[in-house]
């Protein structure tokens, strides 16, 4: 690195940000210090430079985005603003892991654009539908599973900017961190060093009247529970849970003390995402979502055989169409089989509703 460490770390967000990549992660090791990037999920080797200069670097982020400077034993986070050539804003998120005698660093990248739409989200159109029909609930809880940068968080926004287009309604999210500043909502910081937790967060919002609230994600028992309890009070509740799908969902939610009954009754809808990477000249990535409603939902906590527009069948769908490359379906499908099972991973999908146009 013979640039300073602000001149470095300026040119290696541009070029990231060029790339579209959504994450930056620093590795280092005795003398040399690999540089990833990671492009549509996929993690590539961007770079080296030597751990010595690296020092001066992570010091360099430390101080810019508030974290302290001389403490190496512990985990820290801090954020700071970017701007790209100028005029796009970015957020950033950066988070230290303490290793022996030395750091990482990971950089999320948050664009602070518009929230997408959700036609510019999903592959088939079908799916948004599904989607809107839930929102039509006033009560309720809808949750979102899937990997970290399966889209869950874009998603949420999207609908939310989708349910304030066509009603008028109070919304407020309780995010850590805010993502991204968006208008016409209320948007609260869960910071839980001060005191500030999800629940603490819960209690305060509902005073001030929300129709709609979104949790960035229920993490424990009584986050859960006053999610529910929330729902069943009259409000629309949206959310996230890391499970891997629709069934590993309620076996999460059973874990954390959820009574069978609430789960039927209170939640609406659970969706996983997965993003798939599309052809040129598109050079993007698309969602398509397997989604449980509440028939299939009941179905799952009576232990009954349930049938889903399974993500090997709309792979296949994405695949027939050429939205996506026959080595992207074999390595989706060649990791989704050990889920699935072989005979499912090629099963035959039914064309869905207002298949064409897409």
């Amino acid at each position: 690195m013979q640039d300073s460490p602000s001149h470095y770390a300026e040119q290696l967000m541009d070029e990231a940000i060029k790339q579209q990549a959504t994450d930056i992660h620093f590795m280092p090791e005795a003398d040399e210090t690999r540089v990833y990037i990671r492009i549509q999920g996929k993690r590539i080797l961007h770079s080296r430079l030597a751990t010595s200069n690296f020092r001066k670097l992570i010091a360099y982020y430390k101080f810019i985005s508030g974290m302290d400077i001389g403490e190496m034993q512990k985990p820290q986070d801090g954020a700071m603003p970017f701007s790209y050539q100028g005029k796009i804003q970015y957020a950033l998120r950066l988070s230290t892991l303490p290793l022996k005698q030395t750091e990482s660093l990971a950089i999320r990248i948050l664009p602070q654009s518009d929230a997408p739409l959700l036609e510019q989200l999903f592959l088939f159109p079908f799916q948004i539908h599904s989607l809107r029909r839930l929102l039509e609930e006033n009560t309720g809880i809808l949750l979102f599973t899937g990997p970290t940068g399966s889209g869950k968080t874009t998603t949420m926004y999207a609908l939310l900017q989708d349910l304030l287009r066509v009603k008028a309604c109070q919304a407020i999210t309780l995010e850590d961190p805010i993502e991204k500043r968006m208008e016409n909502m209320l948007q609260v910081q869960v910071n839980e060093k001060a005191g500030l937790t999800y629940q603490a967060g819960l209690k305060a919002a509902l005073r001030h009247d929300p129709d709609v609230l979104m949790i960035g994600e229920i993490r424990d028992e009584s986050t859960a529970a006053f999610a529910f309890e929330t729902a069943r009070t009259g409000h629309l509740v949206i959310s996230t849970l890391h499970a891997k799908d629709a069934a590993g969902a309620v076996h999460r939610l059973r874990e954390m003390g959820m009574p069978p009954a609430d789960l039927q009754h209170t939640l609406i809808g659970i969706a996983s995402l997965e993003l798939l990477p599309l052809v040129k000249p598109n050079a993007s990535r698309a969602a398509i979502m397997e989604l449980a409603d509440t028939v299939q939902i009941g179905r799952l906590l009576s232990n009954y055989d349930t049938s889903f527009l399974t993500f090997a069948k709309l792979r296949r769908k994405a695949y027939a169409y050429g939205f996506i490359t026959k080595e992207n379906y074999q390595n989706q499908e060649g990791r989704q089989t050990a889920v699935y099972g072989a005979a499912d991973a090629f099963s035959s999908a039914a064309p869905p509703p207002e298949d064409t146009g897409i």
